[in-house]
């Protein structure tokens, strides 16, 4: 198997298959990067776009050009020392006649977790044309990842990612599975309520999403938080705490899109002492995303009895589910199948639309309550990954993430301005009173779109009237995408449209969005560097070596600018000086370089020594050969503490310098607010 260093997430298409895939190899291994990190490749629907409505996974698929160019691309990157990651969906199938299995009402039995009673079957969240897999059968596994396991034998892939694994039966039961096939490598999409650890599966990792918003809420000023609170509570007359708002909004869905989930589990739970309501409560009620008991086993973590005993369940209910009750494994299963879809319909794809305290911390696997986390509480997450899973993952940016890590940056560093942001966004509001029409938007709606404009501008008021189109229908409040208002989203259509030719408005938000800009672009240079040397591995998501201000999908899957990148990376190589436009790409660069050249420093042995920078900076040293120091706000004061004696070579700007003594910060970090050092003669 190719050096692990950094996976680069391409997003395949029948437009671009795996033959304009290995175009970009030579681009790629120049970068730095080591594997390609495919979308699900594997037979889709006719016309999917994003492949995870599988019909077939004994087959490759023939819109991205079929099993012989995937094993060409496989060549193709192994040529050049590189190797493939792919994306599988294990937990649904489509179920829609071009799928053999669900054609044949033998095998629909067999594969699917339908219900007996009522021929219904488990839904991929709601989509009721995604069915879920019993992949808790051996002969299900052993069919649907035959294919999976030849190309992993036969090293076409080096690993896979492994899509939505709570929906399964017995997710650390069909990871076993996996790893006893001979599938080493393996990162789950796994999504962690911060301070919820990974269980001790036979992983990698997870896909990253944790780092994500732990390196957001890093540079998010914790002074703001008091003022944003405030301004949110008085635009949107709700003083709610976030976690109010997401159990409110899982409860509408258990209601709502989730009842024939609940009513199967009611007529699962009838013996039981617990009624409709305590059951949608309990739903609800889990901070996580799910637990992991094992009733066949008898299996109860302790961390599955902290969750139930944290979410205040009704105690007949809790106690079935930690099996202290007699209760049939069949219903406790099921039930730990429904809470993740419950909360990514709930929270990631209602609450965090309704929610708009600060948009940068509403994105997977965060929570919008934490407004910012210290140095210390970021080197604790790194540590136990340096500890834990070494190989985990380390993104800002995935395709399924509500907005790019350049858009996030931007919108968190509005914290670190609260008191000019609140006067800008009541000029605001008086000066686009007039482009509303029958109250659309309303005030939580302009303030939702303030936001994104300063997180994404500039931007096409065809691509921002569309975002918030899917934005409003998502949030429920005044449309939603089952009861469609299109008065309503027309006329929000129309105000953003308008808002392009409101001049008074235009002169007053311009010069506000470009200091915004400018603190978030130091932000997410930041984010950039702790990426690339964190214990981990870094994942760069498709053109976003470049400076990337995409919204949430599909406006994060338009077709990427692949020349522009090519002779972006030609001109640094020649000698260019980087510039606004191409730093992201010259760190990425040149950070992959060190990486490459210095492998022993970020292995999964490596050390990973915080230092004492303050409370400004956050500073560590890897595998005693390279040290990194990232200002996460200015100005950064203070000394460095505690950095090894001897000279060190400035990997950005060239220099030499010595750190015998405490150095002041100014002296360290340079105009980008950060800089990484290697041992001289290293």
């Amino acid at each position: 198997m190719s050096e692990l260093r950094a996976t680069y997430r391409l997003q395949l298409t029948g437009e671009f298959g795996f033959d304009a895939a290995r175009e970009l190899v030579p681009y790629l291994r120049s970068l730095g990067v080591s594997h390609l990190y495919l979308s699900p490749s594997l037979q889709a629907r006719a016309g999917s776009t994003h492949g995870y409505d599988v019909v077939d996974p004994r087959r490759v698929s023939d819109e991205l050009g079929g099993e012989a160019e995937l094993r060409a691309l496989s060549a193709d990157a192994r040529a050049a020392g590189m190797g493939l990651v792919l994306d599988l969906v294990p937990n649904h199938m489509a179920a829609v006649p071009e799928n053999p299995f669900w054609a044949d009402p033998e095998l629909r039995e067999r594969f699917f977790d339908i219900e007996p009673d009522t021929g219904r079957h488990r839904r991929f969240f709601d989509i009721d044309e995604l069915a879920g897999v019993r992949q808790e059968d051996s002969k299900v596994f052993e069919a649907t990842h035959a294919l999976v396991f030849a190309l992993v034998d036969e090293g076409v892939i080096d690993g896979v990612r492994i899509d939505h694994p709570d929906g399964l039966a017995d997710p650390a039961g069909y990871l076993a599975g996996l790893r006893e096939r001979g599938v080493e490598r393996v990162w789950v999409e796994k999504i962690l309520d911060p301070g919820e650890p990974l269980r001790d599966w036979p992983v990698s990792g997870t896909v990253g999403y944790e780092f994500m918003n732990d390196a957001c809420a890093l540079f998010i000023d914790p002074a703001g938080e008091a003022p944003m609170t405030v301004l949110w509570q008085q635009i949107s007359g709700d003083r709610r705490s976030f976690g109010e708002v997401a159990l409110e909004c899982k409860l509408e869905q258990l209601r709502g899109t989730f009842s024939p989930e609940v009513e199967r589990l009611a007529r699962e739970w009838a013996a039981m002492p617990a009624t409709r309501d305590q059951l949608e409560h309990a739903l609800a009620s889990l901070p996580v995303y799910r637990t992991y008991v094992e009733p066949l086993a008898g299996i109860v973590a302790d961390a599955d009895r902290a969750a139930v005993d944290a979410s205040g369940m009704a105690a007949t209910i809790a106690r079935a589910l930690l099996l202290s009750d007699p209760a049939p494994p069949a219903l406790v299963t099921r039930f730990q199948q429904t809470t993740p879809a419950v909360m990514a319909k709930g929270v990631e794809d209602t609450a965090f639309y309704r929610y708009a305290r600060l948009l940068a911390l509403n994105d997977v696997g965060g929570d919008p309550g934490r407004f910012s986390i210290d140095v210390d509480a970021f080197h604790a997450g790194c540590l136990e990954r340096a500890r834990r899973f070494p190989l985990n993952l380390l993104t800002t940016m995935t395709h399924d993430a509500k907005r790019s890590g350049d858009v996030r940056a931007r919108i968190g560093a509005i914290a670190s301005l609260p008191e000019e942001w609140a006067s800008h966004v009541e000029r605001w509001l008086e000066l686009t009173e007039h482009l509303r029409e029958g109250g659309a938007p309303d005030d939580v709606e302009r303030y939702f779109l303030f936001q994104t404009l300063a997180g994404a501008w500039p931007i096409a008021s065809d691509r921002l009237g569309e975002y918030m189109t899917k934005a409003l229908r998502e949030a429920k409040r005044n449309t939603s995408w089952v009861d469609q208002d299109l008065e309503w989203e027309a006329a929000v259509a129309h105000f953003c449209q308008a808002l392009y030719a409101e001049r008074r408005f235009l002169d007053d938000f311009e010069p506000f969005a470009a200091r915004i800009a400018a603190r978030g672009e130091r932000a997410a240079f930041g984010q950039l560097v702790l990426k690339l040397t964190a214990p981990g591995i870094p994942d760069i998501y498709q053109g976003d070596e470049l400076p990337f201000r995409a919204l949430v999908d599909p406006d994060n899957r338009r077709p990427v600018d692949w020349e522009r990148r090519r002779a972006g990376l030609e001109r640094l190589a020649a000698g260019a000086e980087p510039t606004g436009e191409s730093t992201k790409q010259w760190l990425t660069w040149r950070l992959l370089s060190l990486r490459a050249r210095l492998p022993a420093a970020f292995d999964a042995g490596a050390g990973y020594e915080p230092l004492d920078a303050g409370s400004d900076v956050c500073a560590y040293v890897r595998g005693g050969d390279v040290l990194v120091v990232v200002a996460i706000r200015e100005p950064a004061e203070g000394s460095l503490v505690g950095a090894p004696a001897g000279p060190w070579l400035d990997v950005l700007a060239g220099a030499e310098r010595t750190f015998d003594a405490p150095e002041p910060l100014s002296a360290v970090i340079g105009e980008r607010s950060l800089a990484v050092f290697a041992r001289a003669g290293r």
